[in-house]
């Protein structure tokens, strides 16, 4: 892959469910993304790349999944798998700890919140695209859970919608390393104009444009 330029006002990181359920020990799917979380030096790597883009003052934008509520799909003729899941988990249940924040990634001044995603995509049926556009976004940098499903859903969504397309490598996590391989070296190869760590990105951003410190790693 050709080395890429990110320009600072047509560039967004895509934050993909930052909620405790997936990034806090107590959450309830965090025990499955542990060990690959762990390994990846996923929150430190997180928090670095969350620092870095916002001292260069690129758009963040959180794409979140739908928050449980009773009902969601139990009415549903073909729920997939994971809502299957969701519904049997209650996973970010809307109100309770899980479904909240973590706390180091909670939006801030100036960050854009999206429609939440009922599926995989963040595009699918939200406000994704058009949020992007009136920012005039071209590339966008896709970061969060899980790599085989969210990540690589809307990654796959961007690049047929036109954006240019990085993923992370070590800026995410999944149930296996089998997933991880999956989406990082079968089928990211088929759709994404990056595959970088976060070392990687953090030293293509273009310069802080601010005072503000970026985390040490």
């Amino acid at each position: 892959m050709d080395e890429t330029v990110y320009p600072r006002e047509r560039t967004a990181l895509l934050f993909v469910d930052p909620y405790n359920d997936f990034l806090s020990e107590g959450g309830k799917v965090f025990p499955r993304v542990k060990a690959v979380a762990d390994e990846n030096g996923l929150l430190n790597n997180l928090r670095r790349l969350d620092g870095a883009i916002r001292a260069a003052k690129i758009q963040v934008v959180i794409v979140p999944h739908r928050r449980w509520e009773p009902g969601d799909y139990e009415s549903w003729d073909h729920p997939n798998p994971t809502q299957k899941s969701i519904m049997h988990r209650h996973s970010f249940a809307r109100g309770e700890w899980g479904g909240d924040w973590h706390p180091d990634f909670a939006p801030k001044e100036g960050d854009i919140v999206v429609h939440e995603h009922w599926g995989q995509s963040g595009f699918a049926n939200t406000d994704l695209d058009m949020q992007l556009k009136q920012k005039d976004i071209s590339h966008v940098i896709v970061v969060g859970l899980l790599a085989n499903t969210c990540i690589e859903s809307t990654g796959r969504y961007a690049m047929e919608l036109g954006y240019h397309v990085t993923l992370v490598r070590d800026a995410t996590a999944a149930f296996s390393h089998e997933m991880m391989h999956a989406a990082h070296d079968l089928n990211g190869p088929t759709f994404a104009h990056a595959i970088l760590t976060t070392a990687d990105l953090i030293a293509a951003l273009p310069p802080a444009s601010s005072k503000e410190a970026v985390q040490p790693a």
